[in-house]
């Protein structure tokens, strides 16, 4: 039996936009469709064969490279072995990797933290796991997350995510959101550092509160929000502030994991604090669909007392993916290398803030960068309108990107984290020429 595929772009969107849901159409980046019929490492061919440089790294799942063929070899094996086996059976290649994310963890001065998994079919899941776990644990209800955050689309997660755009009606309660600590553009001004954000949670927790919570879920980086830094301080500062009020510090590392953040593994390390749930997806298989929570064993000793399923949670197909990414990243350097490039394009960024009037801001560490667009740099007016024009303008450049934050106003960038050293030069040119293209069609 073969399956006929038919690549003509026209009559793909035509049988999407007639069999998909209406919820997928507000999702479509560009103006016209684009259909991706090949990707290789950094790189990402059309139905046509025209080539682009993949900075979305299709929305940070891709890690270690499209097609990676270690990660290839390693998922076809196991799927012409055993595609899938239910975690009701035991299965070695999900005890393996669970073994093997524990490692990653820190164990903590004494050295004595023990850490589980719990693996989810995406980080959505392990988001509202999370939640639950720690409710389950504390006893407590109430969950303190940042405004701008982004934690997924399920009820629970949408529950905790602070921005008006991903949030549909009838999301559960007992959530209180607290200023997100954004250096470029908070409630406190520019460059103010940790103390009045820390100082914010206390007042939260006191107000919008019983003043005993279950925890703080936090994006290392978030993502969606902008590519918004956590400033030296403030995971620290939260974890202990949430923790005096009887709660849990939740790790959000869907986005910020698996060493993209360059100066370590996990982005809560930049602080050096160690949380007590993390949650992680995305990047955690190259594109395979799977989620994880990694909790300190006693937090999630209570769950034994009730029945947890994921179906396609331990996946031996994905897991073993997910084994050969964290083989990946360790024998090619690939953190080190996200950190070399990412230095290198965030100082070709910032040249560019220099001639284009339009950038308000570049921030990021790694390969999780992001241009930040406003009418006028003064008064920091974001600008949505000229963010689409050179998001548009960048696939005529052979840039793929997404569009993020709060008000559509930033370009993000988070590729795969195999680009190197060579591609730096054709991405600033893009940019540059983007820029330049949006500027004169009054963008």
């Amino acid at each position: 039996m073969t399956l006929q595929t038919d690549w003509n772009l026209e009559k793909t969107a035509a049988r999407r936009d007639r069999y998909y849901s209406a919820s997928q159409k507000k999702f479509i980046p560009f103006r016209d469709p684009m259909v991706f019929r090949r990707g290789q490492m950094q790189y990402l061919w059309d139905e046509k064969g025209r080539k682009y440089t993949d900075l979305l790294g299709m929305n940070v799942c891709i890690s270690v490279g499209h097609s990676h063929p270690e990660v290839v070899k390693a998922a076809m094996e196991q799927a012409q072995e055993l595609t899938h086996c239910t975690t009701m059976f035991y299965h070695p290649v999900p005890a393996h990797f669970a073994e093997e994310l524990a490692a990653t963890m820190p164990k903590g001065p004494k050295g004595d933290i023990e850490w589980v998994v719990h693996f989810t079919n995406s980080g959505s899941e392990a988001i509202d796991l999370a939640m639950a776990m720690a409710r389950g644990y504390t006893g407590n209800l109430d969950l303190l997350a940042l405004r701008t955050a982004y934690h997924g689309p399920t009820s629970a997660a949408q529950s905790v995510t602070g921005i008006a755009g991903w949030r549909h009606p009838g999301m559960p309660g007992n959530v209180a959101f607290v200023a997100e600590p954004n250096q470029y553009r908070g409630i406190f001004g520019q460059n103010v550092g940790a103390a009045p954000y820390l100082d914010e949670i206390e007042r939260v927790i006191q107000t919008a509160t019983t003043g005993k919570v279950a925890g703080i879920l936090v994006e290392s980086v978030q993502g969606y929000g902008g590519i918004i830094e956590m400033p030296p301080g403030y995971m620290s500062g939260a974890a202990e502030r949430i923790r005096a009020a009887g709660g849990l510090y939740i790790a959000d590392e869907v986005q910020s994991g698996f060493g993209r953040t360059g100066d370590h593994m996990w982005g809560f390390e930049a602080d050096g604090v160690i949380p007590d749930i993390v949650v992680m997806a995305k990047g955690i298989s190259n594109g395979f669909p799977l989620g994880a929570v990694v909790a300190r064993k006693e937090i999630a000793a209570p769950m034994a007392a009730k029945f947890m399923f994921h179906t396609y949670g331990a996946n031996p197909t994905s897991c073993a993916a997910g084994r050969a990414v964290l083989q990946v990243i360790r024998e090619d350097r690939v953190q080190e290398n996200a950190r070399v490039v990412g230095a290198e394009l965030l100082k070709r960024l910032r040249d560019l803030k220099e001639r284009h009037a339009a950038i308000g801001d570049v921030r990021g560490r790694g390969l999780m960068l992001a241009i930040e667009m406003v009418k006028d740099q003064r008064t920091k007016e974001p600008d949505a309108a000229t963010t689409a024009a050179v998001f548009e303008a960048c696939r005529d450049a052979g840039l793929i990107l997404s569009k993020s934050g709060p008000f559509q106003s930033c370009l993000r960038m988070v590729p795969p984290m195999c680009l190197s050293l060579a591609d730096v030069e054709q991405v600033a040119q893009g940019l540059d020429q983007a820029f330049t293209q949006a500027a004169r069609t009054g963008g």
